[in-house]
């Protein structure tokens, strides 16, 4: 017993001067060794110095913090880089990884035919790896229609990525059994360009689309009733800029254009007409009224629609502007 207790208080005692050493050490390290004032880290020199003397006592450290500086907790999480930001508008939101399909190295420099064979290999179960079941397959085929015919009619991305949370909230409902995945997003585009207040008209939309006007409309009014969306009746005036653009005319003509709506709206003459139909018929008076050249058959092509109801449109714009009654 005597030997263990000697054993067991001299293994304390080591360890009890070990502490002690420690403790000097880290007592040093901090302490000034000209003048035993307080050490401090200089980050914007990289430098350690003494409090008291000033002496260097260390220089050229590592900075291992990011590059930017942040003034509050929102722009430091503005800032702050882990990657590429999450998307929607990808199945897998873009956390997978992609292989480039040209044979090169970091370096531009051309793969030898076993490297070759090695990658084709990694991207054919890479492939396999990103879309395991059917519904992944199935939302990477309807999220690529989506942009694009985002990016055939000229719809900005966060648009397209309301087409895609639209197209998600389809999917994970069970909306799709019974509709095609190109008709759903279709009708999840025409919806998001609607609800951002960038409307394309649907035979925009139909042109684009691979799948015939009335499914689009048909599997449209099932997508908003079914998912609760509010979308808000088109306004002929957001289309004015486009079409205005489109043909060159003025800000003149566009800002007149403009009010022969909003008069058009007091009168009531936009209830139960197309919203295209009047914003382009509004566009050819305001070119006329300003002296603008331009041609029905131009506003027609532009606006996609008949040159028939721009002149009905057309006429109705004018009584009442002059405030006529309507027949």
């Amino acid at each position: 017993m005597s030997d263990s207790n000697t054993r067991t208080r001299s293994r304390a005692r080591t360890t009890n001067r070990e502490e002690e050493q420690e403790e000097q050490k880290e007592a040093t390290s901090t302490a000034c060794p000209e003048c035993s004032g307080t050490l401090v880290v200089d980050d914007e020199h990289g430098e350690t110095v003494c409090d008291s003397c000033g002496l260097v006592v260390e220089s050229d450290e590592i900075d291992r913090g990011p590059e930017w500086r942040a003034f509050d907790s929102s722009e430091k999480d503005e800032k702050s880089r882990v990657g590429a930001p999450t998307t929607n508008m990808m199945h897998d939101k873009g956390l997978s990884t992609n292989i480039d399909w040209r044979d090169k190295d970091a370096y531009g420099n051309s793969l030898s035919g076993k490297q070759r064979q090695k990658m084709q290999r990694l991207r054919k179960w890479n492939e396999r790896f990103r879309t395991r079941d059917s519904k992944e397959r199935n939302l990477k085929q309807a999220l690529g229609e989506i942009d694009r015919m985002a990016s055939a009619v000229g719809l900005p991305e966060n648009v397209r990525e309301t087409a895609s949370v639209i197209y998600r909230r389809a999917l994970d409902e069970n909306l799709l059994p019974g509709r095609s995945i190109e008709g759903v997003s279709t009708a999840s585009v025409y919806a998001a360009a609607r609800q951002a207040g960038v409307p394309r008209s649907l035979d925009e939309i139909n042109d684009v689309s691979r799948v015939e006007k009335s499914e689009i409309a048909r599997t449209y009014r099932y997508v908003v009733r079914e998912l609760g969306l509010e979308v808000a009746p088109a306004d002929p005036e957001s289309y004015v800029p486009r079409f205005a653009s489109s043909l060159g005319l003025s800000d003149e003509a566009e800002h007149r254009a403009r009010q022969l709506l909003q008069n058009a709206k007091e009168q009531g003459v936009h209830s139960g007409k197309s919203p295209v139909g009047l914003a382009a018929a509004a566009v050819y008076a305001a070119a006329l009224l300003t002296n603008e050249k331009t041609t029905q058959a131009a506003v027609s092509e532009v606006a996609d629609i008949s040159e028939v109801t721009i002149r009905n449109r057309y006429h109705e714009l004018l009584e009442a502007e002059q405030g006529l009654p309507m027949a």
